[in-house]
């Protein structure tokens, strides 16, 4: 590490032609291939995945995503004028124009069912797909979007809803202004320098162009949600800045012990960068983990998120001490440079007045008190987590003026919520039993509680032997409700209606696809924990020598992720608070927000566990005593960790005042984690729990110790090397003006 801090230091104008030589080519190549985001699923052996494939099999021209275009009158008008059918129809011939569009049943045909409302101002049109919309690019989607709203006016509103719809929904990067504004404005407050403070903000930004450029380029061999790009910047510009905080925090300490500038950048990032890069590691290990679940949608989120967080670190260990080479001593404030001058160098960090050594003092004194608080605080705030109901926000959540979810509130209004997220009831029929069977399940589900209308049951594929019901539930697609009627379809209804005929009748639909898809991540859920948190628990322990800390940290990690989950539940779920962020509507959190949730949380969180205990690890190699070796990590790291947790709090909370609900609920999940973990966790229960544990901390079996190989930290540091002000080298006179 000392090796390569070095060489960028010495050839700093190389590493930052590098750099941008790299984020100019990644963002040039993704600017000429284009990106190739879906939000694509692929769950099999689930009952909706069965569905599509006996569509694709047996009616290929039927098996494709299915659109709702919605229209509506006013001003007297309604959907029956001939007038208003003339244009629909000219809408129906302007879509089958379109590519991948199969025939479009007219609204206003007895064959498709109860198509307009009551009043006779809302109708819709169901118009179906020959593929799915994870195989449509976004181009088409907004194509077909663009097609069917051409005829929208003031007297005849036209808007579309489905999942090719939303996809065709351009991606906001709205908060990310905002969050560089203010971590901005934290470092200046922090560091009282400028450059100081523009400095973590460049290295994030190089970092995370070039990660999107991949990211972007990637898209096209491997599947990616649109919101990816989102959930990178989101998480990398935290990440970013914080990572760059605590090298350029170090490097400042040994300016103001009286090193020379080179050498404490150096000895900087071969101490605080080496945590640096362990951390990454964690936070890397924790999304990759992702893989375990064998879902797709995840594969590419995860390599996504995971580049993002590896190109920050790479800037924050290589453009950051080359930045820092440009600019000398000026990372220092006015003030550090005046008390150098009057009162030569000294050590900064655990006999340094302010705060954190108080706080550090009284933990020392009485550590139960303050863990027993916190705790407390931390299990009310975790609390609604036991609570916690998965499943996908539908579009009526979306953001207001949107097509989806103008479509949405017109089908509710003219239909019920339920006409929003249709069921797909598929069965093969070969034999006369068989489909007796199916005329069954129709009559049966038709006066099922819970069902508001059932479209005529139709034959389609080559042969007119599979047989379609498309059932519409009184309750939106996100009701948990409509969940149970699905479940007791699947479980009760339908079997009792198949009898020993042989049929299958299989439950389909969007709807149904997203209730397997929390099914699946719930069942599997555990099992990735436990994989992350054995891995990161045999990393820790491998650097730390310690088996206590690293069980310790795991603990605590589980505990500010459940209280995440519990602030979730609190405003998305429950709907408190919802409004003060734009949240009109509760419902179940997304089905993949806690797995993402968690592997984002407990990586950060590791981070905060890794700069805090690594300085206590120092301390105690110095001193051998465990209670000087909490105190003074806890002193020394104290307002570095929490000026880091201001910065990832804004820049997460900032993403919550964009338009998306997924990018929403992240944004208050993380920030919400970062702030029980940095002031309740890390700040009061770790050192607290370390203090009365005492040696015990450090145990680490002999035969363990020479089994696992050794991954240290620098034993020694810039500060620790810096001699008291009586023999100190003269001051440079730069620092004196």
């Amino acid at each position: 590490m000392r090796s390569l801090a070095r060489w960028c230091v010495t050839h700093r104008r190389l590493v930052l032609i590098i750099w941008a030589v790299v984020l100019i080519l990644s963002l040039g190549i993704l600017k000429s291939v284009g990106t190739a985001y879906s939000n694509s699923f692929n769950l099999p052996n689930t009952e909706s995945t069965d569905a599509i494939k006996l569509l694709q099999q047996s009616a290929p021209k039927d098996s494709g995503d299915t659109e709702q275009v919605v229209f509506a009158t006013s001003g007297g008008y309604k959907v029956t004028d001939p007038s208003i059918e003339a244009q629909v129809g000219a809408l129906i011939k302007k879509l089958e124009a379109l590519p991948h569009v199969a025939p479009i049943p007219s609204p206003y045909s007895t064959a498709t069912g109860n198509n307009i409302s009551a009043d006779k101002t809302v109708a819709f049109m169901t118009v179906t797909l020959n593929q799915q919309f994870s195989q449509l690019t976004q181009p088409e989607g907004q194509r077909f979007v663009n097609t069917a709203m051409s005829l929208d006016n003031h007297n005849f509103k036209v808007a579309v809803t489905g999942q090719l719809a939303e996809q065709s929904e351009r991606t906001s990067f709205s908060g990310t202004g905002l969050g560089v504004i203010l971590a901005l404005v934290v470092l200046l407050l922090v560091f009282g320098s400028i450059f100081a403070a523009l400095l973590p903000i460049i290295s994030a930004l190089f970092a995370l162009g070039t990660a999107i450029g991949i990211i972007g380029t990637l898209s096209h061999a491997l599947k990616m949600p649109q919101f990816a790009p989102i959930l990178v910047l989101l998480i990398g510009l935290g990440v970013g800045v914080d990572y760059a905080l605590f090298i350029v925090t170090r490097h400042r300490q040994g300016l103001v012990a009286g090193q020379d500038p080179e050498e404490s950048i150096i000895n900087a990032v071969n101490t605080s960068g080496r945590a640096v890069l362990f951390a990454g590691i964690i936070v890397c290990i924790a999304l990759l983990g992702m893989f375990a679940l064998g879902v797709s949608f995840l594969y590419g989120l995860a390599v996504a998120a995971a580049i993002g967080v590896a190109f920050t670190m790479i800037a924050a260990l290589t453009l950051l001490p080359a930045l820092l080479g440009f600019i000398g001593v000026k990372v220092m404030s006015r003030k550090q440079k005046r008390n150098l001058a009057e009162n030569g160098p000294r050590i900064v960090g655990a006999d340094s007045k302010g705060f954190w050594p108080k706080w550090a003092d009284t933990i020392q004194r009485r550590p139960a008190v303050p863990a027993v608080i916190a705790l407390l605080i931390i299990v009310a705030i975790a609390l609604p987590f036991f609570s916690i109901r998965l499943g996908n926000t539908d579009q009526g959540s979306d953001p207001a003026g949107s097509t989806t979810r103008v479509a949405y509130d017109l089908l509710a209004k003219g239909f019920g919520p339920g006409f929003n997220g249709p069921l797909q009831l598929v069965s093969l029929v070969s034999t006369p039993a068989q489909k007796a069977a199916v005329e069954k399940v129709y009559d049966d589900v038709k006066h099922e509680p819970g069902v508001a209308s059932v479209a005529p049951l139709v034959m389609i594929g080559t042969k007119s032997n599979v047989a379609l019901i498309v059932v519409y539930p009184t309750t939106a697609p996100q009701d948990g409700a409509t969940t149970n009627l699905v479940v007791h379809l699947r479980d009760d209804v339908i079997p009792k209606a198949e009898g020993t005929s042989g049929a299958k009748v299989l439950v389909g639909g969007d709807t149904a696809i997203f209730i397997d898809f929390a099914h699946v991540l719930s069942a599997k859920l555990p099992l990735f924990i436990g994989l992350v948190v054995l891995l990161s628990f045999i990393l820790l322990s491998i650097v730390l020598r310690s088996l206590v800390i690293p069980l310790t940290a795991a603990v605590m990690n589980l505990l500010s992720i459940g209280a995440a989950f519990g602030i979730l539940v609190f405003v998305y779920q429950w709907g408190h608070l919802g409004k003060i962020i734009g949240i009109d509507r509760a419902g179940p959190i997304e089905s993949f927000i806690p797995v993402m949730l968690f592997a984002i949380v407990f990586g950060l969180s590791m981070d905060y566990q890794v700069f805090l205990v690594t300085r206590m690890h120092e301390e105690f190699l110095k001193s051998g005593d465990n209670r000087i070796a909490v105190r003074n990590g806890l002193a020394a790291t104290g307002k570095t960790i929490s000026a880091a947790a201001l910065i990832m709090i804004l820049v997460f909370g900032s993403f919550i005042l964009g338009g998306q609900v997924v990018i929403k609920e992240f944004g208050l999940g993380l920030a919400g984690g970062i702030l029980i973990d940095a002031v309740f966790i890390r700040m009061a229960v770790v050192p607290s729990v370390m203090m009365m544990l005492g040696k015990v901390n450090w145990w680490f079996p002999k035969s363990l110790d020479r089994l696992l190989p050794r991954v240290a930290f620098e034993k020694t540091d810039v500060v620790d090397k810096a001699r008291p002000a009586t023999t100190a080298p003269p001051v440079p006179d730069e620092l004196v003006r």
